[in-house]
């Protein structure tokens, strides 16, 4: 099951033509991330109480920037973070908020909204993490090189690879039209010709990085991923090829404004609000994006 509608997008704007288009998952042919003052102290994991898999990112000591599509069922959440001795802890989501134009239960090449949400977490994290600061984030320009982030498996056939931090550099070709608006970022040496580095199953909501460790600066949000145009016809994936990014500069009055609401929401408040608002209060991963 391939997405032709994508495919057409992109041979329009692009000149491109991926192979499949699904949320987003692992990074694949990324490196681990080994680095006590790294990416681990701001990227984080989230799971659902049905099995599945996203990555997410801290903007404040309590808050986590994610993608809408990973909180949108029914299901109860906890963030995972690793700490400077690389030792995992558990932390309880007790709020989530998609932006208000996310459409549930569409396919990522008809998602006409804007996947993103923020979780609010059950207690703030102390000094050995560190959140990013989106507030700046500014454009992805064509041609501009950035890093992904995330928790996602090194291949669609290999689950056991999950829960990993990795990360790998890529570049961004330029912004792409299909229902909603993305910016698209693939591998800088292959161009999704073949598979290369890239997002997979695990890795939605995971950050798109500019800058370096010490000066990261989060521009992007990962939504979801194609395969590369030459593959096996056996074996076919949606990882590797092109990685579908939610751009932040342009959504940031709601990340201000949402955030400002999340971080005086107390967590007691948040838990008897969750089953009269339970869609917009309970996160969960996504489906096959990344």
């Amino acid at each position: 099951m391939f997405a032709h509608p994508f495919r057409k997008a992109v041979l329009a704007a692009l000149a491109l033509s991926p192979l499949g288009a699904w949320p987003a998952q692992a990074v694949i042919q990324g490196e681990v991330s080994r680095d006590p003052n790294g990416l681990r102290a701001s990227v984080v994991r989230i799971e659902s109480t049905q099995g599945e898999i996203c990555s997410g990112t801290l903007i404040a000591p309590d808050l986590v920037l994610t993608a809408a599509h990973c909180v949108m069922h029914r299901a109860g959440y906890s963030v995972v973070v690793v700490d400077r001795n690389f030792r995992q802890r558990r932390v309880s989501a007790v709020a989530a908020s998609m932006h208000p134009d996310f459409v549930p239960g569409t396919t990522p090449e008809d998602q006409p909204g804007v996947d993103l949400a923020m979780i609010k977490l059950a207690q703030p994290l102390g000094a050995d993490f560190q959140p990013l600061d989106p507030r700046g984030a500014g454009s992805i320009a064509k041609g501009d090189a950035v890093d992904i982030a995330g928790f996602g498996v090194v291949a669609e056939n290999r689950r056991n690879t999950a829960r990993t931090l990795r990360q790998a550099h890529l570049v961004s070709i330029g912004s792409l039209q299909v229902a909603n608006r993305v910016t698209v970022v693939t591998d800088r040496r292959r161009f999704a010709e073949t598979v290369g580095a890239g997002a997979c199953l695990g890795d939605s909501g995971g950050p798109i990085l500019r800058g370096g460790p010490g000066g990261y600066q989060i521009v992007g949000v990962v939504s979801w991923s194609s395969g590369a145009m030459q593959q096996n016809t056996r074996h076919r994936t949606a990882c590797g090829g092109f990685t579908a990014v939610t751009p932040l500069g342009e959504h940031t009055s709601w990340i201000n404004a949402r955030a400002a609401e999340l971080s005086q929401l107390q967590a007691g408040e948040a838990a008897a609000r969750a089953p009269a608002a339970r869609t917009d209060w309970m996160a969960r991963p996504g489906r096959r994006r990344q």
